[in-house]
């Protein structure tokens, strides 16, 4: 199992729980250093982690991303990595569209082409009706989704099909990007 953004507040509680299944691998790539630094601890002391890999890189380094997926036989991904402060990608949108957007196409197309089982999006809340370019990048980023599923299943031609999904979160509570720390404050 690969987690993206493995390191942020929902793929570390993905990471948790899918640790406590005690799948044959879990790998989780995280580009922010202390992020990854933090779970990869907590993990290490926990009963169940000698099946795990840490991996400090971007979700936009294809040949990374294909070297992990190669080496170690990934059959399912979350897709976790996202910026998700409205603010900052208010502000920098360029970077938040190619992280949210591109880097979901990128993976999309690597999760075919390497015959990955499973990828699942974890999306948001504010792409329902987007009022905000984080909201409308991961819009975009659950389009992308959408289409490469309907292409998977309308191909009967393929035998070996991979499915894609997605979850949306609403404002989870201890999450970064979260509004409700500010509602409390």
């Amino acid at each position: 199992v690969l987690v993206t953004g493995g390191g942020g507040s929902i793929g570390s509680e993905l990471c948790r729980k899918i640790s406590s299944l005690e799948p044959k691998l879990l790998i989780i790539i995280e580009n922010n250093e202390a992020s990854l630094y933090a779970i990869s601890n907590e993990l290490l002391q926990s009963s169940a982690t000698d099946n795990c890999k840490f991996v400090l890189g971007s979700v936009g380094n294809v040949s990374l991303l294909r070297q992990i997926i190669i080496k170690n036989n990934v059959d399912m991904i979350f897709h976790a990595a996202a910026y998700k402060h409205v603010p900052l990608v208010q502000n920098n949108p360029i970077e938040g569209i190619k992280n949210n957007v591109i880097y979901t196409r990128l993976l999309c197309d690597l999760a075919i082409s390497l015959r990955v089982k499973h990828m699942i999006l974890i999306s948001t809340d504010k792409a329902v009706r987007p009022t905000n370019i984080m909201g409308a990048s991961k819009r975009l980023a659950e389009i992308i989704i959408q289409s490469f599923a309907e292409k998977e299943i309308s191909n009967e031609s393929k035998k070996f099909k991979t499915i894609f999904s997605m979850v949306r979160f609403g404002n989870v509570m201890g999450s970064s990007g979260s509004v409700l720390p500010l509602f409390q404050k």
